[in-house]
């Protein structure tokens, strides 16, 4: 029997944190056809999203997908993100906070070139991409 996941508990924690302590929790995300967010704002197949109750509505922290509703230039957006495209949560403030490996999807989107076909990503791993600078560096929480 297999058990399951414990990355939606700790991210859940992670975001009760960030909110305990008066931060703004952050979600770094990578995007793939699974993942429902507005294209447009992809930098390098990632996404980084406040996902603070302030920035956000109806904000579901579920066990196999996050879930809310935000606004991008004044217009509200729902948003889906399944738990294993989360790549980490931190607080902004200090970087505080958590970072996992995403898992590999099949039919990852090539939003780079705006076309949505998909990609073969294959079985071999990928090189890991840097983070963009100006991003905090995270933190392990003890």
């Amino acid at each position: 029997m297999d058990l399951p996941s414990t990355k939606p508990y700790l991210i859940r924690a992670i975001h009760q944190w960030c909110t305990d302590n008066n931060f703004t929790p952050y979600l770094a995300v990578a995007v793939d056809a699974r993942t429902r967010v507005p294209k447009e704002h992809v930098r390098d197949g990632q996404i980084v999203l406040n996902v603070g109750y302030e920035a956000t509505g109806r904000l579901e922290l579920g066990n196999d997908q996050i879930t809310f509703q935000a606004r991008f230039g004044g217009v509200a957006r729902d948003l889906l993100i399944p738990i294993g495209n989360v790549s980490a949560i931190y607080a902004r403030e200090n970087g505080g906070g958590m970072a996992f490996e995403p898992e590999s999807a099949t039919g990852a989107v090539n939003v780079e070139e705006g076309t949505g076909a998909a990609t073969d990503q294959g079985d071999e791993p990928q090189p890991p991409t840097t983070p963009p600078a100006g991003r905090p560096k995270l933190q392990r929480v003890k």
